[in-house]
Order: structure tokens, then sequence, then C-alpha cells
């Protein structure tokens, strides 16, 4: 899970490359992952039937998210979040983006999901895949995720359990950031603002 990958791995890592103060990264759980983590790197289908990878972000903030379009309450909760904090920074960082990244690609077609993020953020960026590409770059990103058994004989009345985790990647790509739990939009913007600044 994202906390124990936090706890461990990343209490080392705290400040390297992040320029965040230190009373920030005591008091709040966004931890510096430069060196730690891979750079951002995928190959999945967003709307249209157009193929995205980390190289066409490249020149661009971006905030990613693990989640699913039917999630009840971490994902909405969290991508109203970012939405805040993109609203914070655009006038700093007009080339800022959300991505969000479904683990269930049984049911988030790249249309839904594309509707989905647009309720937050219209500039926000909804992926899926196949079974394999999401489970490759989930692994790639420490990400846990599990499909539960169907609640009822219809096949598409499940949930699914996955982590929590904010990831910011610098306009170069590399991973910089990781919001574990627990940060308030104030926190957030201010340590993506050291990312941008430093980029």
């Amino acid at each position: 899970m994202v906390r124990s990958l936090s706890s461990a791995l990343l209490a080392v890592a705290v400040l390297w490359g992040t320029g965040l103060p230190t009373a920030m990264a005591q008091d709040t759980a966004i931890h510096g992952v430069r060196g730690f983590l891979p750079n951002l790197k995928f190959s999945l289908q967003g709307a249209g039937d157009k193929t995205y990878t980390g190289k066409d972000l490249q020149g661009q903030t971006v905030l990613l998210f693990f989640g699913y379009a039917s999630c009840p309450d971490i994902c909405p909760t969290t991508m109203l979040q970012l939405a805040e904090v993109v609203e914070n920074l655009e006038d700093e960082d007009e080339d800022i983006r959300i991505v969000f990244i479904s683990v269930d690609p049984h049911r988030d077609t790249p249309e839904i999901l594309q509707d989905y993020v647009d309720l937050f953020n219209d500039q926000a960026l909804g992926l899926t895949g196949s079974e394999k590409a999401i489970a490759d770059v989930a692994r790639r990103y420490r990400v846990s995720y599990q499909i539960e058994k169907p609640k009822s004989d219809d096949e598409d009345d499940y949930d699914v359990a996955h982590s929590r985790g904010v990831y910011v990647f610098d306009r170069d790509g590399r991973a910089r950031l990781l919001a574990a739990d627990g940060e308030s939009v104030e926190q957030l913007t201010e340590a993506v603002r050291k990312v941008i600044e430093s980029s």
C-alpha cells in the first residue's frame, strides 16, 4: 500500500530534490520521491481512440491519480482537491494537468473516464487500457488495487479497492512528490508550487 511505502522507502527521501521546507514535510503526508520512483512512462488509451504516452505530457506539470469513475468517495474527493490545486496555480503554470488512470478497465471506457474528469477540470485527462497495461503502470508506481467479486448477479456490480496517492511529476517527467493521505488543498498547492518553481 502507498502508506507503507511512504513510511519505509520515502522516510529517507522526504526532502531530496523537492525544495519543501522541513516543517511542511513533517506536518503533511507529502513526500519527496525524486530518485526513488521512476519517471513518467505509460502507454494508455484516451477518448477518441487516442493513445497517450508519458512523452505526450513532457513540458507539463502532472498530477497523477489512480482510481475509477464509479468510486463513491476517495476519487471524487481527491479529484475535487486536485481541481482546486490546479485553479490555485494556473496563473503560475498554465501547463499543469491532472491525469486520472482507471484501475477498473472493465467498466471505464475512455469516453466514460473523460466525461468523469471533465466534471472536475476541463483540462484533465482520463486514461485506461488493457488489464495488463493498467497492472504494469500500477506496478511501476507501486499502486495497490483489487477488483472485488460482484455483489449481485450483475457482473458489473462490484467495488474496486485501491490505494490513495497523488504523484506529482515535473515538466521533465521526473517523479517529485507523493501525497499519500491527509494533506489539505493549501498544503498540496504549496508543495506543487515548489516543484513548479524548481523545474
